[in-house]
């Protein structure tokens, strides 16, 4: 195998410490700095998508009860491009891991040192 590059396939997930329904800063992109809660995930590609960023217009058809015409709707954004934001100190900040005494792994804030909950509906 030399020479040649493992196949997508062979990579696997992406490991990411974003979840659906937390809000997130975009960092990079023709969108730098908006700010949106993640709509989805896609874990195998790395991407996710965030409400009012990445907005991309799509060209759909009729159909039987559907209205054609330009539809805008909000693409996918890679990971990397994307920051949380710490409910408490309201900034775009780095996330660590923090056990707590039941053993339960839970999301820190690096610059307040606040537990992130669980993201919310």
């Amino acid at each position: 195998m030399i020479g040649m590059s493992r196949s997508k396939k062979a990579r696997g997930r992406v490991r990411t410490y974003l979840k659906k329904n937390d809000r997130v800063q975009v960092m990079a992109g023709k969108d730098k700095g908006k700010v949106g809660k993640i709509l989805a995930i896609d874990l195998k590609k790395g991407r996710a998508v965030v409400e009012d960023a990445n907005i991309v217009k799509r060209h759909t058809r009729p159909g039987p009860g559907t209205q054609g015409g330009i539809v805008e709707k909000p693409a996918s954004i890679h990971i990397s491009n994307l920051q949380l934001i710490c409910p408490k100190c309201t900034d775009p900040v780095r996330i660590g891991f923090k056990l707590l005494e039941d053993g339960k792994k839970v999301r820190v804030c690096r610059k307040c040192g606040e537990i992130i909950e669980p993201a919310s509906k």
